[in-house]
């Protein structure tokens, strides 16, 4: 079974949905990315407010417009081996206008702090970690999608878990599907996307229950997830549960 759900939701939730390859170079600047920022901006300004804003911990974080998402995303995967993408990352932490200039076009400038905040909590719960081969055991896998759930970065844990789903079959497959869906959905819920949350995390509790992957017993997960979706409305984030481990 297909990950349509989440697909149709990341486009519809998450700025654009996902690229159909990923852009290595820096973006080259177009006024269609403008309503991207400004939608970015409007997201920024929701998680800010409201009746939870004084609930909220470090773990909200919305995301970028498409294409700088994409290329943030694909360097903090890279991070996870390389180490001139770890260095990459702690240049942008700052959130300097200089340091970003490649990054984000002019329209998008007024976005650096939020690309900023995303590359400090990659180095937070990166540079503890040891570099290790590309290629991973989906143990190892699982291993590096906690710590990215617990940086609030759940758009990544999407990004590395999706490989291992796509060759994956039967029970395996389906745990994984529910672990991405968890993922979109947090990330939904961060964006002030609260439909696209509720359905997210509801459906991923629904296929992880009384599953169990690559050792890890989901069950628990699934219950507190199920406890965050009767909450999503008025939602404390610290009821986040952690990730399997």
């Amino acid at each position: 079974m297909r990950l349509l759900r989440v697909r149709r939701e990341l486009r519809r939730g998450l700025p654009d949905g996902r690229a159909p390859s990923r852009q290595a170079g820096a973006p080259r600047p177009d006024r269609r990315h403008a309503g991207r920022a400004r939608a970015a901006d409007a997201r920024v300004r929701r998680v800010g407010t409201g009746r939870a804003a004084g609930r909220r911990c470090g773990r909200v974080i919305p995301t970028l417009p498409l294409a700088p998402r994409n290329r943030l995303a694909e360097l903090i995967l890279a991070a996870l081996h390389d180490e001139t993408a770890r260095h990459e990352l702690r240049r942008l932490a700052p959130g300097d206008a200089s340091a970003l200039a490649g990054w984000l076009a002019p329209e998008e400038a007024r976005l650096a702090p939020l690309l900023g905040a995303r590359a400090r909590s990659a180095c937070r719960v990166l540079e503890p970690r040891p570099l290790h081969p590309p290629a991973v055991s989906l143990d190892e896998a699982l291993g590096d999608a906690r710590a990215l759930w617990e940086a609030g970065l759940y758009f990544e844990v999407h990004e590395l878990l999706e490989p291992y789903w796509r060759d994956a079959t039967g029970a395996t497959r389906e745990a994984l599907q529910g672990l991405i869906q968890a993922a979109v959905g947090y990330q939904h819920l961060a964006n002030g996307n609260l439909p696209g949350a509720r359905a997210l995390l509801g459906e991923g509790a629904d296929r992880l229950r009384g599953r169990a992957l690559a050792g890890r017993a989901l069950d628990a997960f699934a219950k507190d997830l199920v406890a965050c979706v009767a909450r999503v409305d008025d939602f404390d984030w610290h009821l986040v549960p952690r990730f399997p481990g």
